[in-house]
C-alpha cells in the first residue's frame, strides 16, 4: 500500500545526548484538531529549554521535535478557530508540546499572534515567543510591578534578561540593575535597559530591590532573597547554573515579609493559553512600535548542534533563530 501522507523535514532527538545527538528526520506533516492550527515555518527560535528536552533534564518521549517558538505562515486552520486565515504571516508559542524544529507545526490558536503589514519581519518575530512574552507575564502577572519599584535581573545579556530590563522599563520601574556572568556582556546588557550592570561574581550590595528575577540559581538565589526590601517578591524562572536547590525557610518570608514565586512558560501556556496569547501579542505590538528590542542572529537550521553548543556555553548574546523556510 502507497504511504501518500504528506512528508516534512524535522530536526529530532532520538536519544538523550550532547548536541551531536540532533538528528533530521523524515515525519508526517502534522493537522490541525480543533481550536489549533499549522504553520508553515520560516524561524524557529533557539533556546536553553531546548537543550534541556536533549540532555534529558526534562522528560519528553523519544525521539521528539523540540522547538518552543517560530514564525511563518498559517498552513491550515482547525474546527473552531476563528480571525486567523491561511497564508497569514504569525509568530507562535509551540512550547506546550515541542515541534518547533520542522517545516510544519501545530499549535493552539490561543497562542498566535498575527503579524500584519506593520508588524516585525519573520526573523525578528521568531525571537519573540518565548522571551519576550515571558518578560511581560513575569514582571507583570507575576511579580505584579508597580510604577518606581526597583528590578534586579540575573544574565541580563541573555535572550530573556535581555527582554526583562526592557519590560521592566515600559512597565514603569525606577531603577533596573543587570547581572552578567563575564565583562564582555557588560556593555551588550546596557543597550537593553539597564541602568547598571555588573558582573555576578562581583555583586555586593546594590540596594535593596522590589523584584529580583534569577535565572541562574545557586549562590544568586540565595543573594536575591537577601537582597529584597520589605514586600519584595523574588521570581524563580531557571537554574542555568546547574546548581543543587535552594532551600528557603517559610518562617524567614513570614518574619521578613517577602515572597518566592515560580514561573515556567511551559506549564503556563499549557494552564492558561488566552493569557499567555494576550501577552506574546503585546510583545508583538511593542516590538513594531519600535519599543522593544531584539538582538537577533540568524542561522541556517542545519547549524543546530553549533548552536546548541554556544547556547549551553554560555556563549551567546541576545537571540539566534534558526532559518527553516524564509517566506
Amino acid at each position: 500500500m502507497t504511504n501518500n501522507t504528506a512528508q516534512m523535514q524535522a530536526i529530532t532527538i532520538p536519544e538523550f545526548g550532547g548536541a551531536e545527538v540532533l538528528r533530521f528526520a523524515e515525519l508526517d506533516v502534522p493537522e490541525p484538531g480543533p481550536g489549533q492550527v499549522s504553520i508553515d515555518v520560516a524561524y524557529a527560535g533557539a533556546n536553553f529549554a531546548e537543550v534541556l528536552y536533549r540532555q534529558g533534564v526534562v522528560d519528553v518521549p523519544l525521539p521528539f521535535v523540540p522547538g518552543i517558538e517560530v514564525s511563518g505562515r498559517i498552513r491550515a486552520v482547525g474546527p473552531g478557530v476563528d480571525g486567523l486565515r491561511v497564508g497569514q504571516p504569525v509568530a507562535a508559542l509551540t512550547i506546550v508540546a515541542g515541534g518547533g524544529y520542522a517545516e510544519v507545526v501545530v499549535t493552539a490558536a490561543d497562542l498566535v499572534a498575527p503579524l500584519d503589514e506593520h508588524g516585525p519581519d519573520l526573523d525578528l518575530a521568531a525571537a519573540l515567543p518565548s522571551n519576550s512574552t515571558t518578560a511581560f507575564l513575569v514582571l507583570d502577572r507575576v511579580a505584579r510591578i508597580e510604577p518606581g519599584e526597583k528590578v534586579l535581573v540575573h544574565a541580563a545579556a541573555g535572550g530573556v534578561g535581555s527582554q526583562l530590563g526592557q519590560v521592566a522599563r515600559l512597565l514603569g520601574a525606577g531603577r533596573v540593575v543587570g547581572t552578567v556572568g563575564s565583562p564582555a556582556k557588560i556593555d551588550v546588557a546596557k543597550r537593553f535597559g539597564y541602568d547598571e550592570v555588573v558582573l555576578r561574581d562581583r555583586f555586593d550590595n546594590a540596594g535593596e530591590f522590589d523584584i529580583v528575577v534569577d535565572m541562574v540559581g545557586g549562590a544568586n538565589r540565595r543573594t536575591g532573597l537577601d537582597g529584597l526590601a520589605p514586600m519584595g517578591r523574588l521570581i524563580v524562572m531557571g537554574n542555568a547554573s546547574g546548581a543543587e536547590d535552594v532551600g528557603v525557610s517559610a518562617n524567614e518570608l513570614w518574619f521578613t515579609n517577602k515572597t518566592v514565586s515560580g514561573f515556567n512558560l511551559a506549564a503556563f501556556s499549557a494552564a492558561y493559553p488566552e493569557h499567555a496569547g494576550r501577552a506574546l501579542r503585546r510583545a508583538v505590538a511593542a516590538a513594531a512600535r519600535g519599543d522593544l528590542h531584539v538582538q537577533v542572529e540568524s542561522l541556517r537550521w542545519d547549524q543546530v548542534a553549533d548552536v546548541h553548543r554556544r547556547i549551553e556555553t554560555a556563549a551567546t548574546t541576545g537571540k539566534i533563530v534558526l532559518e527553516v523556510a524564509a517566506r
